[in-house]
Order: structure tokens, then sequence, then C-alpha cells
């Protein structure tokens, strides 16, 4: 493996995707990690411990004596054969710590001794932390962002990934960010979910051009959109996709009914129907305030009904029913009066083949 030299590079590192070692313990990646990271800890959340422990009442040789101590033998050989195989398989790639002190150099020090220079990340996950923070910052108040709006239904986020120069923020937050938003995976940490942001901007910011952008409220599920992006798109133009009730009643039923059944049925094999039920009836619940009480027993009743008489026939058509009301009685009215909201101005309003047609000519989006 030709030699290369450790990095601060952090631009750099983001916007090739460099694959990243992080050597921190589990919970440290838990918390908050890169796109491109694999967690391939020195110590174990309990060995880091007992080491910090150590270090606070008897200092820092004794706390690197300690660590040492844990991590030898068998168990040593066993993470440094991880490393390796890592180092082999990323031949591009850097290893790191928290700050780029002991615990990235001890693993650095190790694969050199057996044979293979890997580079390290100076500053460690701090210092590309940090960078990100600043750089999502920066480039939020510069971009110049086009929001794309629409009601429930309009398929925003399908349009989102057929547009170039976009961010699907709910792709990066798992979530479809409705009330029924929710898919079976876990939505990332906050932490995870702006770091990723950062790193789209960031590669959005190498040609110039519109970053377009859905137009969401503060919260996708329970990610919060980072306060300066928010501010930017609390002022950004808007282009408005529109459709008939009955084209967004499909939407709505192949994204929440079809495609989330299928998950659940992946996930719980013949459960996976009972699962979706209780999944979307819970959800349903959430909405009761807003919907009043007696609209809200009558959509609960033709949910309930419509997987009923899924379970029996295997036929999902009559969904429709409930997601028809829940369009017209709930979003419709709630998406009106944010649209009446919002200070940018609205600069094309149609569908699919308009917006694009739209974008492509004023903005040499296409």
């Amino acid at each position: 493996m030709t030699s290369r030299d450790d990095s601060a590079d952090y631009a750099r590192l983001f916007l090739a995707d460099t694959p990243l070692l992080d050597t921190r313990a589990p919970v440290e990646f838990a918390a908050g990690a890169f796109p491109t990271g694999r967690s391939l800890p020195l110590m174990s959340d309990e060995e880091r411990a007992a080491v910090g422990t150590c270090y606070k009442q008897q200092g820092q040789e004794s706390a690197i004596a300690l660590g040492h101590q844990l991590v030898s033998g068998d168990l040593r050989e066993q993470r440094m054969a991880s490393w390796k195989q890592f180092a082999k398989d990323n031949p591009e790639g850097y290893l790191y710590c928290f700050r780029g002190g002991l615990r990235s150099q001890l693993v650095q020090q190790w694969l050199r001794e057996s044979g293979v220079d890997y580079p390290r990340i100076t500053g460690g996950y701090k210092a590309m932390r940090r960078f990100l923070i600043d750089t999502l910052d920066t480039l939020s108040q510069r971009a110049d962002v086009i929001l794309l709006g629409g009601a429930t239904g309009t398929g925003k986020t399908r349009l989102i990934n057929q547009l170039p120069r976009t961010i699907d923020l709910e792709g990066l937050a798992k979530h479809r960010g409705s009330a029924f938003g929710r898919l079976i995976e876990e939505q990332p940490t906050q932490i995870d979910f702006e770091n990723a942001i950062a790193i789209a901007l960031l590669k959005l910011s190498q040609c110039d051009g519109p970053v377009i952008l859905e137009d969401e409220g503060r919260l996708i599920g329970r990610l919060a959109l980072p306060e300066s992006l928010r501010q930017r798109m609390s002022q950004a133009s808007l282009v408005v996709l529109e459709y008939p009730v009955e084209e967004r009643i499909q939407v709505v039923f192949e994204d929440y009914i079809l495609d989330l059944g299928e998950r659940y049925r992946q996930v719980h094999g013949v459960g996976g129907l009972i699962a979706h039920r209780d999944r979307l009836l819970g959800d349903l619940e959430r909405t009761r305030k807003r919907l009043g009480g007696e609209r809200y027993q009558h959509i609960a009743g033709l949910m309930q009904l419509a997987f009923d008489t899924q379970q029996h026939t295997g036929n999902a058509e009559s969904h429709r029913d409930w997601i028809r009301h829940m369009l017209v009685d709930y979003y419709d009215p709630m998406y009106a009066y944010q649209l009446s909201k919002r200070d940018g101005s609205r600069l094309c309003t149609g569908d699919g083949d308009r917006l694009r047609a739209f974008l492509s000519e004023r903005f040499d989006v296409s």
C-alpha cells in the first residue's frame, strides 16, 4: 500500500465520500457519525469508561497502561484483523478518533507495525463535525434556495428525486414528513441528519445554480431542520406542485398502503398487515384533536373497515375512502393555511411537467 499523509482537508474528504474508519467507542459512534464512517472501535464502551475513570483518578500514564492491558492478546488481534481488512478494502480511506489523539494514533501505530501504513485525520471527529456545522451555516445563508411546495399526495418527493440540484430532506430524515410519515426503520440521530445535509450542500456548492428543497415544517418526524437552513427556507421562493384529488389519492395509496404495507410484510411476515394497521391507527389517533371527535371516529372506522376487508379478501382498494377524507378534511386546510403564511414569492404552479419546464428555462435545471 502506497504511503499517504495524514489529512485535515475535511472538504476534500467529504466531497469524495471517503471511507472513514471510526475508532471511537460504540456509544460515541451511535451519538453522531458520518455517512461513510464505519465503527471499528479501539475500545468497547466498558473499556473506554474504565480508562476514563483511571485517567481522572491516576493520570494519563496509568490510563494508557490500562488501555494496553485491556486491549491485548486475542482481543487485540481480533480488532487488528478488522482494521487491516478495512484498510485493504478501502485503500483510499482514513482513520480517526474523537480528537485525533491517542486512540487513532495508537491504531495507526499498531497497523504500521503490522506492515499497514494507513493515514489519520488530524483533529478527528470533533474537528470534522465543527467543519460541517460551519459549512451548514455558511452555505445555508449563501444558497439560492427554491422550495417545492404542494398539498399532500402531489408527489413532491418523487419530483425532488427526478430533478438535479436537490436535497431530499425526507430521505435523509428517513421519514415522509406527515402525521403518517414514519417508516419501519429508525430515524437517524439529529447530528447524523445535520451532517448529511451539510455534506449535500457542500457538494451542490461546487457548481452554480439553485438548491431545490421540498417545503418542510420545522420538524420531519422527530428531527428538526437546522435553524440556519430553516430561516433561509422561510424566505425562499416557491414553486407549487398541483394535481387533482384523485391522482393525489393514488399517490398516498401507493406510498402508505402498498409500499409501507410491503415493508411491514417483509419484516413481520404474516403479521405484517396487523402491524401496519396498528401503526396507521396509532398515527391517526394523533390527529384526533385537529380533526375533531366526530370526524376522527368516522375516519378511524373507515380505516379499520379497509384493513378488515384487506385481511379477508386481499383487496386494499377501500383504503381510498379514508385517504380521501384525510386529504380533504385534514391535510388540505392545514396546507392552505401554511401557504398563506409563507413570505417567499410563488414563482410557478402546475403539474410536474410544467414545473420541470419552468425550472429548466429559468434556472437551467433539467
